[in-house]
């Protein structure tokens, strides 16, 4: 089995480190001084007090590895818009991509039947670059559980978790999936297969839309977001108006949404991934968490004003910051105004 993993940062390492170690056939797509630390040294995890090591082939280039039987992509979403056609030499005829990024993927409503079927989101996809250059039949859907971050070029440390969510769009149980979900869990790290892997999208991104912003506005972490007399009302406004909208395409929600917020609150003072990039000067994944659900709204004729309040903010803070990427206007179709809450 051939899998490369594109963009292997602090998950993508560690997967491939546990992949490798496990007798996966694997290679990176990396770039920058990280990239140069592993083709030098290999990749080091750091994890349950183990320093473990594994050697494999990395580049920036695709085209140096040719065709795959999995491709996992763990680039940021707007990072995977932004090469989709890149991952081309890595596509043979039966390659499947493995999608790993937060939020609403592109790919939501391929296999869904409706009015909606096949519909290209064009706030995570626009001009439909992801849909014509990967293809949706090619997808596995995933979702990404734990923690770990880069200490150094070539090394990862992993904080807590090993799960990965797996589901094909089609709902159906494949072969393919099978066989990753088989490979993963082998390697020590747990795979679980979901019937329909949104309804797991949703119940993460679910509390990513409102923490994530939240937090970066703030710069409060997840233990007082959750908690605070201000935020927390927020927070659960908005995870509502996402709930309605999940439903009304047909996703299942399993957690009341107290209950969600208050395992927010015991993770503690948990600075989100968003809050961490606008310290760090970084793009911050704005569209996949909440544009998106934004643009959902719209086509279930529900009405969001506490996100769109909240995305209106954490738009113009990005822009003030530089932190928010910015699609090209060329492929970016006008959208109707927003609604504002009251009050």
């Amino acid at each position: 089995m051939k899998i490369c993993i594109y963009g292997a940062g602090a998950i993508g390492g560690y997967m491939a480190v546990m992949l490798k170690r496990s007798g996966v056939d694997v290679s990176l797509i990396a770039r920058g001084p990280h990239l140069e630390a592993i083709k030098q040294r290999g990749l080091k995890l750091l994890i349950d007090g183990q320093e473990l090591h594994a050697e494999m082939p990395a580049t920036k280039h695709a085209a140096e590895l040719g065709p795959q039987d999995y491709v996992i992509n763990g680039l940021k979403a707007h990072q995977a818009w932004e090469s989709a056609e890149d991952m081309a030499p890595l596509l043979g005829d039966h390659t499947a991509v493995v999608t790993m990024q937060n939020g609403v993927p592109w790919w939501y409503f391929h296999g869904l039947e409706g009015e909606h079927a096949d519909l290209r989101l064009q706030s995570v996809d626009p001009g439909d670059r992801q849909w014509k250059a990967i293809g949706p039949e090619r997808v596995i859907g995933g979702t990404v559980y734990p923690a770990t971050e880069i200490t150094e070029p070539g090394v990862i440390k992993h904080i807590y978790g090993d799960t990965f969510g797996l589901g094909e769009p089609s709902r159906q149980k494949t072969e393919r999936l099978t066989r990753l979900a088989d490979a993963i869990n082998a390697s020590g790290l747990k795979a679980r297969v979901y019937d329909d892997i949104r309804d797991d999208i949703w119940l993460k991104l679910w509390g990513n839309l409102c923490f994530n912003p939240i937090s970066a506005l703030t710069r409060a972490t997840l233990d007082i977001v959750a908690t605070d007399p201000g935020t927390r009302p927020l927070a659960k406004k908005m995870m509502l108006e996402a709930q309605q909208i999940g439903e009304t395409f047909g996703a299942t929600f399993k957690v009341d949404v107290e209950r969600r917020i208050n395992g927010a609150a015991r993770v503690g003072a948990h600075r989100t991934s968003m809050l961490q990039d606008v310290e760090a000067g970084k793009a911050i994944e704005l569209d996949a968490l909440l544009t998106a659900v934004q643009e959902m709204g719209r086509l279930a004729k529900v009405e969001t004003p506490f996100i769109d309040t909240v995305l209106g903010l954490t738009q113009q803070m990005g822009r003030s910051l530089g932190v928010y990427p910015t699609f090209p206007e060329a492929v970016v179709e006008a959208q109707p105004e927003p609604k504002v809450a009251n009050g």
